[in-house]
């Protein structure tokens, strides 16, 4: 099988001698072998591991992404970063924890702009609704409901 592993910026994997491939979405871990059916899926953050035609395992950190099986023997990967490398333990410990870390800031910082859009409407609102309030009972107010005293 041909893999391919992409980001925005490169072609971080291409190998055209895959015997199988993990991967790992929200549902748990899968496996390809050549002659899979088509398939899409969206990745976790994780750790993508095949093997070659020699038996070697070769692996990429992956930072989510959507995975496409084509014809049986193309897989292609999109993901936002990947890291490939040969030792796993590394992959997992440091580029996965960094991934997560990454993730979970990013997910604070839409929370806090969030926060703060809510709150500026909340500030127009009261600002739109504080110039149109009925003017008290004075005056005007009894001279345009034709009371007051004559």
């Amino acid at each position: 099988m041909r893999l391919t592993v992409t980001t925005p910026f490169s072609i971080v994997v291409d190998t055209g001698d895959v015997a199988h491939l993990r991967g790992e979405d929200a549902t748990g871990a899968f496996g390809i072998l050549p002659g899979h059916a088509d398939f899409l899926t969206v990745l976790a953050i994780s750790v993508v591991s095949w093997t070659d035609g020699q038996g070697a395992e070769h692996h990429a950190a992956v930072r989510g992404g959507v995975l496409e099986v084509r014809d049986g023997d193309t897989v292609s990967i999109a993901t936002r970063e990947a890291v490939p490398g040969d030792d796993l333990k590394r992959l997992e410990e440091e580029v996965l924890s960094r991934f997560h870390t990454e993730l979970s800031e990013e997910q604070t910082a839409r929370s806090d702009a969030q926060r703060l859009y809510l709150a500026a409407i909340r500030q127009i609102y009261r600002f739109l609704r504080s110039e149109r309030q009925p003017l008290g009972s004075g005056t005007l107010s009894a001279d345009r409901t034709g009371g007051g005293e004559p």
